[in-house]
């Protein structure tokens, strides 16, 4: 190409062939995508983490019965006080002997509302931190539980609660535990976020938090809507199509195997029969409706906000479905068990799997290696153009 008549014939040949070439590119690129939905192409998870290789942990979370006692408690003093009820999340985390805070909040909204130019969003989250025993407060892990108008939730906040009462007992945690419960969805978790790193992104006016724990290293957002589960949908999707490392979503299915639960991603369920066409269809949607999901650019759930502050966060959503098989708040418990006891052991943030990666199931990913090179080609007809 340092040859000017080389340049001059290579530019008349694009030129000639402008068209064709385009439409050459474009269909490669579109034929690459869509094959990367093949077993071959799409290679078997695994764990980079060596601290979280192995599931060989023995759960023995058996509060599932304390479990569904809170949310029945918790349900009743909700619509007793039309709303959350602080001072009875504040009692019940204190008798459980976590150290407790609640953080008040206002948020004046851009959008008019009906009866007045602007509309005030006034609310208030209640959090209570577990103080690791064998540390010093540097590190932390979040269960962050959504207070939800209705019915929506409450069996997770019971959950949460059992929990709590389960992990106090225990010597073994290394890092601090936060049990979060936010109001007014994304509104209390972006401001319980903005106070803990003392930031003001979206201008909430809040008191701050008035007890700090470690660096957060990883956060787990919680919605069940029933006393029992027949499967776990997962969302990795947060703002402008920011994902989780891929371990800790190979962490959330590892102990879902070890522990029967099925889990979906999308909301759908792999196919056994991964080498069949409509195994290949199958698992090709699931892979669009991710992208689809991505490029909305709105996160999936709440942990969608703590992948802004480079925290590792995914949210596990309880469906209660159709299907035969139907699990307690015992067996969810274990499962969350097992993820936090694995999360404590980590020495350092997780940082050695993949942050850019798509997915046609949960045992299957495609890395950024493998995808680029499509994008590429469809870029090539601009370049081309």
């Amino acid at each position: 190409l340092s040859d000017p008549q080389c340049r001059r014939a290579l530019s008349r040949l694009v030129l000639r062939l402008n068209t064709p070439l385009c439409a050459l590119s474009y269909v490669v690129g579109l034929g690459w995508f869509l094959a990367l939905a093949f077993p071959p192409l799409a290679p078997r998870t695994y764990m980079s983490e060596n601290a979280m290789g192995s599931t060989m942990v023995e759960e023995q979370f058996l509060f599932g019965e304390r479990a569904l006692s809170y949310a029945r408690e918790f349900a009743g003093h909700k619509k007793k006080a039309g709303g959350m009820p602080v001072a009875w999340l504040e009692k019940t985390m204190w008798k459980l002997g976590l150290e407790v805070h609640r953080q008040p909040f206002a948020r004046t909204l851009p959008f008019p509302d009906e009866a007045r130019e602007r509309y005030m969003v006034k609310g208030t989250n209640v959090y209570g931190i577990l103080r690791a025993p064998r540390a010093a407060s540097t590190e932390a892990l979040v269960l962050s539980v959504p207070c939800s108008e209705g019915h929506h939730n409450n069996q997770a906040v019971g959950l949460m609660l059992a929990l709590a009462s389960y992990f106090r007992g225990q010597i073994y945690w290394a890092k601090d535990i936060i049990f979060l419960v936010t109001e007014h969805d994304l509104l209390g978790t972006e401001a319980w976020l903005e106070a803990y790193h003392d930031v003001n992104v979206t201008e909430v006016r809040s008191s701050g938090t008035l007890g700090r724990a470690g660096a957060i290293q990883a956060a787990v957002s919680l919605e069940l809507s029933s006393d029992v589960v027949t499967s776990f949908d997962v969302a990795v999707e947060g703002l402008n199509g920011q994902l989780p490392n891929l371990d800790l979503l190979n962490l959330f299915h590892a102990f879902c195997q070890k522990n029967g639960l099925l889990c979906t991603i999308q909301g759908k369920l792999q196919r056994s029969d991964w080498d069949s066409l409509p195994a290949y269809a199958h698992s090709l949607q699931t892979l669009l409706l991710m992208v689809l999901a991505q490029g909305s650019g709105h996160p999936r759930g709440h942990h969608g906000l703590f992948l802004r502050y480079r925290i590792e966060a995914v949210t596990l959503r309880g469906i209660n479905s159709f299907r035969q098989y139907k699990y307690d708040m015992t067996t969810v418990g274990k499962t969350l068990e097992g993820m936090f006891r694995k999360l404590n052991n980590l020495l350092e943030r997780l940082h050695q799997s993949y942050f850019f990666y798509l997915l046609p199931s949960l045992s299957r990913f495609v890395s950024i290696g493998l995808y680029m090179p499509a994008f590429g080609f469809l870029i090539l007809v601009l370049v081309l153009k």
